[in-house]
């Protein structure tokens, strides 16, 4: 029996663990939650992120998306479902009874098609806080690419991702300071933004403490050479953005966000925005070492015997090199010499740690079964799905017979052993 990829348990930017006891979170908060949703940061930042619309969320639509099984519009082009295989087999007689689910929803339906053309007739979705990549499997691209409304729905029903935001996004939550002991309200958004290829190589997940950039990690877990020699300049590209548009405007002081560079690598993308928990994933760190890292300080101090500790910056020159500066040493990697620091001014701080896969590392080799594939089902369970209730009844009514057949053959291959 073929198998293909359901959604996963958690959120696509989450870990699969439960908070570890003993790491030295501070309380995660609701408010903190909340600033995460794409819905608050995108209008901070909607110069610097890549074009995209949020569509307020109706109680009806988010019963439609809570609600068990498929049922989708009647009239609309679906892309993504490659329907002729799906269905093959199944009768159209109970999927034509089908109700049309967007009666209960109409202004929504509305707005998702008329922002599609706007976008240009390709978007990709997500919710508050997670996009359905963990049902890609159902996309006959094998990505997030959406043509039609239909295609989006198919998506956010297929997710597991999109469950937890519903369900669950305030696990492991503590009321905020002089709140109220129960949860706010969500304001719910389906978010459509304008598809475009997204090259996973140059992504980076970027963690903030204290409004510190301590670290920086590559996202695509497989190994790039090309990356290495860009490394230094990648960096500062990345500390610059973060000092200039994210240090004092987000409203918490610890929290996690991705980038995008793409080519030439001169422009930083801001692609989301993450809690500072250890529901977020760490990538190629641990949260126990990310914990315990010290505050990078542009401060030159002095040990016990009265020398100075050394302390390393990054200079990016105008010929787009990167200049790595040692106090007290020879400058190295040099292009050219940086500029003298004026008296007073604050010194510049020490390099955010950046891990790239190297060619050797164990994780670069770890991928040769497909994301997900611990959950896979049935692709007959998701066929009958589709085809709606009638569907679903005839699989498990063929399901039955095969399970009788296969206990029968069991049972007469014991008698013959007998």
């Amino acid at each position: 029996m073929p198998l293909i990829e359901p959604s996963a348990g958690l959120p696509v930017e989450e870990s699969s663990t439960d908070q570890l006891p003993g790491l030295p979170f501070p309380p995660l908060t609701h408010s903190h939650i909340l600033h995460c949703s794409y819905d608050y940061w995108h209008p901070l930042y909607r110069t610097v992120s890549p074009k995209a619309r949020t569509i307020p969320l109706t109680e009806p639509f988010l019963k439609y998306l809570r609600a068990d099984g498929i049922v989708l519009p009647p009239g609309e082009t679906n892309s993504t479902s490659a329907e002729d295989d799906n269905l093959g087999g199944f009768s159209d007689e109970d999927e034509d009874e089908e109700p049309d689910p967007s009666f209960e929803w109409p202004d929504v339906h509305s707005r998702v098609k008329s922002t599609i053309a706007e976008l240009g007739g390709k978007v990709t979705p997500k919710l508050n806080w997670s996009a359905p990549k963990d049902a890609t499997w159902i996309s006959a691209t094998n990505d997030l690419q959406c043509t039609s409304a239909n295609d989006v729905y198919l998506l956010l029903k297929s997710s597991n991702f999109i469950t937890h935001d519903l369900e669950h996004p305030f696990d492991g939550c503590v009321s905020d300071e002089g709140s109220a002991n129960s949860p706010p309200a969500i304001p719910y958004h389906l978010v459509l933004r304008k598809y475009f290829n997204l090259n996973p190589s140059l992504e980076f997940r970027c963690f903030v403490r204290n409004r510190v950039l301590l670290c920086i990690s590559q996202r695509d877990q497989n190994h790039f050479d090309f990356l290495f020699p860009m490394r230094d300049v990648l960096r500062s590209r990345i500390q610059s953005f973060f000092d200039d548009k994210l240090k004092d405007t987000f409203p918490d002081a610890s929290f996690v966000f991705d980038v995008y560079i793409p080519p030439p690598h001169e422009r930083v993308w801001l692609i989301d925005i993450n809690p500072w928990a250890d529901r977020t994933d760490p990538i190629l760190f641990s949260w126990l070492e990310i914990l315990q890292m010290p505050d990078p300080v542009g401060i030159v101090e002095e040990d016990e015997d009265g020398a100075e500790d050394q302390f390393v910056r990054l200079s990016l020159n105008p010929d787009g090199t990167a200049s790595v500066v040692a106090h007290g040493s020879e400058q190295l990697d040099t292009e050219s010499e940086p500029d003298s620091e004026d008296e007073g001014e604050d010194p510049a701080p020490l390099l955010a740690e950046f891990r790239l896969i190297k060619k050797d590392d164990p994780e670069a080799y770890a991928f040769n079964s497909p994301q997900y594939s611990a959950h896979k089902l049935p692709r007959e369970v998701v066929d009958a799905s589709l085809a709606g209730t009638g569907g679903m009844q005839e699989f498990m009514g063929k399901w039955q017979d095969i399970l009788a057949k296969r206990i029968q053959e069991d049972q007469d291959a014991s008698s013959d052993d007998d």
